[in-house]
């Protein structure tokens, strides 16, 4: 699959396994999952997949609807057992429970709520194509979902930690040991995420051809598919220059199209971009959880503050919807707050 675009590659990727795990799934549900195909991203599928066999085992093993029934064994007409109740049950058993592997799961009220939102998208469907007489999982109510605190780098911090990355300092003697040989890398990954927003897996991606660097644009693939060009600053510019050049050095990597390479000279996957950034950012800032999503709000608060524009900022971050970028980065500040006091006068 080298020559497939890395969003092709893992669009590939989920679909064989959902196509796993509907195994394992009665026949009815299979249409479901071809009903959404057109609206749904793999990965979105593949999640619903996860949460609705979470609910079928639940269904088959814990309540007394289906006794002596396998979960591939369920007909449509037997989603027509389920009473709010059993749905109250539900949300109840999703706070701690035992999975197939026999790890122990436990859920706060953002995955009770997407488990749940999958059941009621599931039942919705059926009940449209009048498949079934009544949707009771309509009536579930969603748990309350508390905003949670926005974790960022602050400016300073911002600074202190691309300082970290580029001198390794407060790393340990083994992680020296690696960094000698990943510096400039990280360093152009770390101010590509701080200093364009990316999203990480847009971030590891990238493939060579999608850098121009008489423009300083980036092609990026959103979610969703959609392909955008996304410019970054000088700044960015040198630490990318610098990284592919180092990169070009290396024989082993003429023929991978990734602009971020592992040691083992493959595309750098987002699980080691996630590592990296937690190594570097808990030697600045060891109290909060940095991940490459919060350098990503990072650069989405720095640019509201520079721009206040909430709109330009909504269409660098590839938000769907300005509402979402509204909640997480236009939160009104004291200093806004005594500006704004005096901001309507009532008589000259």
């Amino acid at each position: 699959m080298k020559n497939q675009s890395y969003y092709n590659e893992q669009k590939i990727l989920n679909t064989r396994k959902l196509r796993n795990v509907l195994k394992d799934f009665p026949d009815f549900a299979l249409d479901f999952f071809t009903g959404i195909e057109n609206t749904t991203s793999a990965l979105t599928r593949l999640n619903y997949a996860y949460d609705l066999r979470t609910f079928f085992n639940w269904a088959v093993s814990e309540t007394n609807l289906f006794r002596g029934k396998q979960v591939f064994d369920l007909e449509v007409t037997d989603l027509e057992k389920f009473h709010t109740t059993h749905f109250e049950r539900y949300m109840s058993y999703l706070t701690s429970y035992t999975d197939e592997n026999g790890e122990i799961i436990t859920n706060g009220e953002r995955g009770k709520a997407r488990k749940i939102a999958a059941v009621r998208s599931f039942f919705k469907y059926y009940f449209r194509r009048e498949m079934i007489k009544v949707d009771l999982a309509s009536k579930i109510e969603m748990p309350k979902i508390h905003d949670k605190p926005i974790i960022k780098l602050e400016e300073d911090e911002a600074y202190k930690f691309l300082d970290v990355v580029e001198s390794g300092y407060g790393l340990s003697g083994n992680e020296v040991g690696f960094h000698k040989h990943t510096k400039i890398r990280d360093v152009a990954i770390m101010t590509l995420l701080l200093g364009t927003g990316l999203r990480v897996s847009e971030c590891v991606g990238l493939n060579l051809d999608d850098i121009d660097f008489n423009v300083n644009g980036l092609k990026i693939t959103r979610k969703g598919g959609n392909q955008v060009i996304l410019y970054f600053s000088d700044e960015v510019k040198v630490a990318l220059f610098n990284w592919l050049e180092e990169r070009a050095i290396n024989p082993l990597l003429k023929d991978e199209p990734a602009v971020f390479t592992s040691l083992q000279n493959r595309r750098i996957s987002t699980r080691a971009v996630e590592k990296l950034v937690k190594k570097y950012a808990s030697i600045v800032t060891p109290l909060k959880h940095i991940t490459p999503h919060k350098l990503r709000s990072t650069y989405g608060t720095r640019l509201y503050h520079a721009t206040q524009d909430i709109y330009v900022v909504a269409d660098v971050l590839g938000h769907r919807d300005v509402n979402t970028t509204k909640r997480h980065y236009a939160a009104i500040s004291d200093d806004i707050r005594r500006k704004a006091s005096n901001a309507v006068t009532l008589r000259k």
